[in-house]
């Protein structure tokens, strides 16, 4: 069976940079009708206007993922102007690089609220619509560091094993409800997108020989060369290419399971 997402309505958070624009292009490529969301209002419109030049369908909207109300409003437009919504990505996410023990409340309870909070209240408020759209998928973004314990990153593994166990129950609640809501959780490896240049850069504090010369950015090839088997980072595209598979019906009884993306690195 193709990978066709012809026909299906599909919500991407987090889509105006790196992974979530690489799968909201991707799955507008596939034939899906996207609705694309972000804080970053000129990068998400930017998304939108790239599928649309393309030839695909999608509307832009303002979004931050870690309130309700927001997402209340969100899912009444879907309702309103789609009618219907088939493919939930959940990608938006922060990560904070901080030893524990320097790592503030404050950040801790940030990075839950937007990694794990905005899971949640995706989740809650889209399965509704989905169970009266027809068979659907919920794709969460999760990580690698959601499978093992990172060192420097113990807040955001903290958040991303908890979307992992998430994504597991909501996929049995969805099936003992007689649902046709299928829902998956997607761990990407070391991926080469803006966000080792933001929160995580804090990392490198200690080690600023991982640091890019001239540049507040991790130096991701270093980091790939020393835990990749390849050596070498993936591209958001790699991500996307995955999500389009979970999203279509050649995954119609994939569910409940993890979609580890890391060219084998939790696999050594």
């Amino acid at each position: 069976m193709s990978q066709d997402c012809s026909g299906k309505v599909a919500l991407v958070t987090g889509a105006a940079t790196g992974i979530g624009r690489s799968c909201a292009v991707a799955l507008a490529a596939a034939g899906a009708k996207l609705i694309v969301t972000d804080i970053d209002v000129s990068g998400v419109q930017e998304t939108a206007k790239m599928i649309t030049e393309a030839g695909g369908q999608a509307r832009s909207l303002a979004q931050d993922v870690s309130q309700e109300d927001v997402w209340q409003e969100l899912i009444e437009s879907i309702r309103q102007h789609e009618g219907q919504l088939h493919v939930l990505v959940n990608n938006a996410g922060i990560a904070i690089g901080v030893p524990v023990t320097q790592m503030s409340l404050e950040d801790w309870q940030r990075q839950n609220a937007i990694n794990l909070d905005g899971v949640f209240l995706g989740c809650k408020h889209s399965i509704p619509l989905m169970a009266t759209s027809g068979p659907s998928s919920i794709i969460n973004i999760s990580s690698i560091a959601g499978l093992i314990g990172a060192s420097g990153l113990a807040g955001y593994s903290a958040s991303k094993g908890g979307v992992r166990l998430f994504s597991k129950a909501i996929a049995n609640e969805c099936a003992d409800n007689g649902q046709a809501i299928r829902c998956n959780s997607v761990h990407p490896g070391i991926i080469d997108t803006d966000i080792w240049s933001r929160e995580i850069s804090g990392i490198a504090k200690d080690n600023p020989d991982m640091m890019t010369p001239g540049g507040n950015r991790v130096n991701i090839d270093m980091v790939a060369a020393a835990g990749m088997p390849n050596g070498k980072p993936g591209q958001p595209e790699d991500i996307a290419n995955g999500i389009v598979y979970l999203a279509s019906d050649a995954s119609s009884y994939v569910n409940g399971t993890e979609l580890v993306i890391d060219y084998a690195m939790t696999a050594r």
